[in-house]
């Protein structure tokens, strides 16, 4: 009939709407999709596509032709993740994805030890990030988060997530610190940049000291520790670290609006690989650990 693996050829000119810019997606040159497309057209025996001044358009068949691709593709990829899963299982890998502080406490505990005492096999890689990492796509395998999210992912809550405001000691001895949060705009402040700007620690500063002129941005949860470690203003910091940090003073808080639950989550065709199975198990078995290293 004809070579399945020349759909991805038609999908890439649907999406892209020329075959060059199909060959930059797919890694491959624009002679190799027009070859593969006419073949699949042979193969087929009908037109797929149309030559246009401003590139390629799909025929009225080729249209048709789309929904079916993409299910397949679909199928395709499962496939390949079943595939992979079974290749992790054998390497002992499990990677979990956090905020970059958390790392260190857990490591620093004997969560991580205690589990490869009971799993000797399996290995805990960390892919760090204040970005939310896709799990879907395999970016890691599971995930600690203390935000709100739209992914379709499983999990269970394992802690809370509690936020206060901070100030080192050497700022509160020159500048006071604030008695409520109404006086917030009165401080120097410090807090995410605009990739992070849909963070609820960003939200909420925005409402309630809307006009102040930040006096630091950074783009991760260490960096806004080291800003208000260093005495350049005030900011919202998870307790679990502000709390730990001797350098510094809680000001204000909790603040209930920045309070969240810590899950752990990954995606649903991850939950009963074994592997995954058994980092769920250990931790929820461990939940006064894990309570103590992230609240």
């Amino acid at each position: 009939m004809f070579d399945w693996n020349d759909l991805k050829y038609l999908l890439a000119v649907a999406r892209h709407g020329s075959t060059i810019a199909a060959g930059k997606a797919l890694g491959l040159s624009q002679s190799t999709v027009q070859r593969r497309l006419t073949e699949l057209e042979r193969a087929i025996r009908q037109p797929l596509v149309k030559r246009h001044p401003s590139g390629y358009r799909l025929t009225k068949f080729g249209k048709d032709l789309i929904p079916y691709a993409e299910r397949i593709e679909a199928t395709v990829f499962d496939f390949e993740r079943r595939v992979s899963d079974e290749a992790h299982d054998l390497t002992g890998v499990i990677r979990v994805t956090c905020p970059e502080p958390i790392i260190g406490r857990m490591t620093k505990s004997t969560l991580i030890d205690r589990f490869q005492a009971r799993h000797p096999k399996l290995r805990i890689e960390f892919v760090t990030s204040d970005r939310y990492l896709d799990l879907s796509k395999g970016d890691a395998d599971v995930a600690f988060r203390s935000g709100d999210t739209d992914d379709e992912l499983v999990g269970r809550k394992v802690a809370d997530s509690i936020w206060a405001v901070y100030a080192s000691r050497g700022y509160v001895e020159q500048n006071g610190k604030p008695g409520k949060v109404d006086d917030l705009p009165t401080h120097q402040l410090v807090g995410f940049d605009e990739t992070l700007s849909m963070h609820r620690a960003s939200i909420w500063l925005q409402h309630v000291a809307p006009d102040v002129k930040m006096s630091a941005r950074t783009n991760s949860v260490l960096g806004l520790i080291y800003a208000v470690k260093s005495g350049i203003g005030v900011g919202p910091l998870p307790a679990s670290l502000g709390d730990a940090e001797p350098d510094l003073v809680r000001v204000l808080g909790p603040i209930p609006e920045l309070s969240r639950s810590w899950r752990l989550l990954t995606h649903p065709d991850l939950r009963r690989v074994p592997r995954i199975a058994a980092f769920f198990e250990f931790i929820l078995e461990e939940r006064e650990l894990v309570k103590s290293i992230l609240a």
